[in-house]
């Protein structure tokens, strides 16, 4: 794993702000993409549409018992998702919405300050919109 992606913070918050190629919460700075989890935010490996794999999401799946909605953020652009990860979320109860990264951060921070049960998977851009 690259140095950037290697910091993990031990519990769910919101996010603060994003862009420049990251993001930040918790009075922290991170540099690239970002898992946020029930059980803490962490870096993660997917750079682009093209990298976001079932094998990529396994953290989020890992911890699906305490999740209803995955938030995928997928940079500026917006792309369909591969129906096999789809169904393994639909198998898993879990329901994912995919948008641009800044409508999942946006998103994501309502749904944590209303308690639900939700996960987010943002990939980093540089321009927040």
């Amino acid at each position: 794993m690259s140095e950037e992606h290697t910091g993990r913070f031990p519990s769910q918050v919101g996010i603060d702000a994003y862009g420049n190629g990251g993001f930040r919460f918790a009075d922290m700075s991170h540099k690239g993409s970002l898992l946020c989890l029930p059980d803490g935010m962490q870096g993660w490996e997917v750079q682009s549409i093209d990298d976001l794999t079932l094998e990529s999401l396994q953290p989020v799946l890992a911890q699906a018992d305490k999740l209803d909605v995955l938030l995928i953020g997928l940079g500026t652009d917006i792309a369909v998702i591969d129906p096999a990860i789809r169904q393994s979320f639909r198998d898993n109860k879990i329901i994912i919405e995919a948008t641009q990264t800044g409508g999942a951060v946006r998103t994501y921070n309502v749904l944590l300050a209303e308690e639900r049960n939700v996960a987010a998977a943002l990939i980093a851009v540089e321009k927040a919109r």
